[in-house]
């Protein structure tokens, strides 16, 4: 005589199964906070990466160090009007604002460039589907819904850069008077660098940490 499951033990599974899938469906879904911030740390890393493999030093030029490879965040125009970042090269403007020619390219597609929207230029406008060339997911306020942004401790502003060490530097290079200093004020980061993303219903930060340049996400 073949056995079978009774009602009551077909019900018992069905319930347990319901019970499983209420605790694990909630925790596989996406955060989007957490998911710009993962982006924007691996970016933050490639930066310092860049900025390690391409010493800018030129003899021959005593304003190298202000094309230093750095990342920076804007929120205007060319952006949608919402946070968005680039990651580029200053040279040859050391004009402090990134043009087509300065952005870093895609490593893993050449035909893009690594900005979300940028000032400065029309080809670095978000909504120009047909000229803009960037990389879309860059845009985090488009891509994942970041509102804002903020530079604190260490760093300040909109920016952060590395130098041939992968040491971060505070500030816009393109008015240093020498390769760490602007007049009096020290330009190679001390403290933690805190970076906040925030969106409409909660914020989150990264951490960049003085000389090593060491990045994390505080979660």
């Amino acid at each position: 005589m073949k056995k079978a499951f009774t009602m009551l033990e077909l019900v018992f599974v069905i319930v347990v199964m319901g019970i499983l899938a209420a605790t694990i469906i909630p925790s596989t879904k996406t955060n989007p906070v957490q998911e710009a911030a993962i982006q924007v740390l691996s970016h933050i890393r490639y930066t310092q990466h860049l900025a390690m493999v391409d010493d800018k030093f030129d003899t021959s030029d005593t304003e190298w160090y202000k094309s230093r490879w750095q990342l920076i965040f804007y929120n205007g125009d060319n952006s949608n009007d919402v946070p968005a970042y680039t990651i580029f090269s200053d040279n040859p403007t050391y004009s402090g604002d990134p043009s087509k020619n300065e952005i870093a390219l895609d490593p893993q597609n050449k035909s893009r460039l690594m900005t979300g929207g940028y000032s400065g230029s029309s080809t670095l406008d978000y909504r120009d589907d047909a000229n803009f060339g960037g990389i879309k997911s860059m845009n985090i306020g488009m891509k994942y819904g970041i509102t804002g942004y903020q530079l604190s401790g260490g760093c300040s502003g909109a920016r952060i850069s590395f130098d041939y060490l992968g040491r971060p530097i505070n500030g816009d290079l393109s008015s240093m008077s020498s390769a760490y200093n602007s007049g009096s004020t020290q330009r190679l980061m001390t403290t933690d660098c805190i970076i906040t993303l925030s969106s409409a219903s909660e914020s989150l930060t990264i951490t960049v940490e003085p000389e090593t340049g060491y990045a994390r996400i505080n979660f």
